[in-house]
């Protein structure tokens, strides 16, 4: 369940930028390499930090540069109290600056603790590009930390969500989140292991998406993410993330995509 209204200033000069590229058919564009990131910094020529807006009255908090950090090889995104702008919290997300097409997705992530909050790893493209809105989702949602919520929107249309339960408490311990995504055909994975198959082609995305880390929070949304109760500052944390190309040489022992090739 996703909701983006980013029809900011800085959304306006995206789609200029992007005009030319959203005219192009889905796959002609040039789309982003293999990739592995660590986190020792947060490269920003290829991560884009949100800075200074939200996605819409449903969040109640703004995003921050502020709470995204790295250190010690882990990202972290933090939710926090704090006026910004017309919010009384700020959150943490960062996007990659280029689309990615199919491939194997995968990041292992330590959930953020809190009712409300929503720790997330997805892809999205939507109307800020100038284009219906394509996601492929792993959201822990903070009413319920031992479970997953896996869901894919295509040209705008949701509802094919999943709860998959996790061995342990999403905010104990890191856990793997993967995807691989096919014409056709999309797998998700936790911990190694395939928890849902998609192989009906009008239920999985075809439109290149960029790949978001993102921890937020909702005062609304209670009965999808719980009731939301402030009580400490709290972080969201990113071991590390990966895209492997069709094709391409898996790029650590534990990636999914060593499996499949």
């Amino acid at each position: 369940m996703r909701f983006f209204a980013r029809l900011t200033l800085r959304s306006l000069c995206l789609f200029a930028a992007l005009g030319s590229w959203a005219a192009m058919p889905a796959h002609a564009m040039e789309t982003g390499k293999s990739f592995v990131d660590n986190f020792d910094t947060v490269n920003q020529r290829f991560w884009m930090i949100s800075d200074g807006w939200n996605n819409g009255a449903h969040q109640n908090c703004t995003w921050s540069k502020s709470e995204v950090n790295a250190n010690g090889g882990t990202l972290k995104l933090g939710f926090e109290a704090g006026r910004m702008k017309d919010r009384d919290f700020k959150c943490g997300e960062i996007q990659t600056r280029q689309r990615y097409g199919y491939g194997t997705y995968e990041a292992r992530v330590k959930a953020g603790t809190g009712s409300g909050l929503n720790s997330a790893f997805f892809t999205y493209i939507g109307p800020v590009d100038k284009l219906p809105q394509d996601e492929i989702d792993f959201e822990v949602l903070g009413k319920n930390m031992n479970e997953v919520q896996l869901n894919q929107y295509i040209k705008g249309k949701g509802g094919n969500e999943k709860l998959v339960p996790l061995a342990k408490p999403a905010n104990e311990d890191f856990n793997d989140f993967a995807f691989v995504w096919e014409p056709g055909r999309l797998r998700y994975y936790v911990n190694g292991k395939m928890v849902h198959e998609v192989t009906d082609p009008a239920k999985v995305p075809d439109e290149p998406q960029k790949i978001f880390l993102s921890f937020w929070g909702s005062n609304t949304l209670a009965g999808w993410m719980g009731k939301f109760a402030y009580q400490a500052p709290t972080t969201m944390e990113v071991d590390r993330i990966a895209y492997t190309a069709p094709g391409d040489k898996c790029q650590f022992p534990e990636s999914v995509a060593c499996k499949l090739n």
